[in-house]
């Protein structure tokens, strides 16, 4: 009976740098997403100050990443080359590790930030997917010159980024004739929250692809290994930075984040929750970015073409419920993303043939 259960029911494990993998972190991150979304319409439209709902969130996202990494001991990586410091075992990658925790850092507040802006929520989104898809491409160009990706970018994938490109087209398209939707130009603080967040995505792209893409021969690319020491770097930077904004910036937006502790908005306990599948989502995320053989280009599309797909997954369960209905664009967006992932998968049976050929020649 256990073995018929087992056998009929059971999630088996893919194999490392498979497709089958890729497709289960796909899923997991689309339900993650999916969730996550509807919690921050739900919330924000209960009255909860957008700065508030980043901090519990936030406080539950780390509440949910902690106790796996710590619990199961991920930080201890398999580095290319161990270092001794302090009579301690460091991973010499720890030099660049930091800065991407860092840049994580800079990406999760100032990805709410963003919806602050004088700026409609549809171009936040959009600008904020499109540079990501844009960076992972100039990251593959960037490392190929360098000697560092030994991959070339097949073409389905250079067409799926034209692609993705055309549904964040469609909703800049939309987004220039609403009124204000691009007021953040001329405001200075707005471009430079704007700007942090592009310029910190990138980076962090560059140093997961540089981490993944100089293994040496016979080192096992420890993802796990690199998201428990980057979320690490991440927690720190962001409490140090807190601590300091709180303690010494004046701002609206800083009230805001002085008022979550001080003044808890009603349902603290439910958004802190929520921060737990948001948390969840991270897994996923950095270990799409980080896929065993794949390029930068690849893993960013896959990464935000899922995203995409998850948010229009989840005004469709908000309109359900009485919210804001799917949009035209949305639709017209969605059909450039369906061809996007078509391309995709067509990349991905090139690519997955040529992962286990490198697996069979060792």
């Amino acid at each position: 009976m256990r073995r018929w259960y087992k056998d009929r029911f059971a999630v088996k494990r893919a194999t490392e740098g498979s497709t089958a993998q890729l497709v289960q972190l796909c899923a997991g991150y689309f339900a993650c997403y999916v969730v996550t979304a509807i919690s921050v319409k739900y919330f924000l439209s209960t009255g909860m100050e957008d700065m508030q709902y980043l901090v519990y969130s936030t406080v539950g996202g780390s509440a949910a990443v902690f106790p796996v990494v710590v619990g199961l001991r991920w930080y201890r990586m398999q580095s290319n080359r161990p270092v001794t410091w302090l009579g301690v075992r460091w991973p010499s990658e720890l030099a660049y590790i930091i800065p991407s925790g860092v840049c994580t850092a800079v990406v999760i507040p100032t990805t709410t930030l963003m919806y602050t802006l004088p700026i409609t929520v549809m171009v936040a989104m959009t600008m904020m997917r499109g540079s990501v898809i844009v960076a992972s491409r100039a990251v593959d160009a960037i490392q190929i010159r360098q000697g560092i990706l030994h991959k070339r970018v097949y073409p389905e994938e250079n067409l799926a980024v034209v692609l993705a490109l055309g549904a964040v087209g469609v909703h800049i398209a939309y987004g220039v004739l609403e009124p204000g939707a691009f007021d953040f130009l001329t405001n200075p603080a707005a471009l430079v929250i704007f700007c942090s967040y592009i310029g910190a995505y990138a980076v962090r792209i560059y140093l997961m692809n540089y981490y993944k893409n100089t293994r040496a021969k016979g080192v096992k690319l420890d993802n796990k290994g690199f998201f428990a020491l980057e979320q690490f770097a991440a927690t720190g930077a962001m409490i140090f930075a807190t601590v300091l904004l709180v303690s010494y910036v004046d701002d609206p937006r800083v009230d805001a984040v002085r008022r979550a502790f001080t003044d808890p908005a009603p349902r603290w306990q439910w958004a802190t929750a929520s921060g737990l599948v948001f948390g969840a989502s991270a897994f996923f995320s950095v270990f799409l970015f980080l896929f065993k053989g794949r390029t930068a280009t690849f893993a960013g599309l896959v990464n935000r073409l899922t995203s995409l797909v998850a948010g229009t997954t989840a005004t469709l369960i908000w309109w359900a419920f009485g919210g804001r209905a799917v949009h035209l664009r949305d639709w017209l967006a969605l059909g450039f993303v369906l061809g996007a992932v078509h391309l995709l998968a067509r990349a991905e049976r090139r690519r997955a043939a040529e992962v286990a050929a490198e697996a069979a020649a060792g």
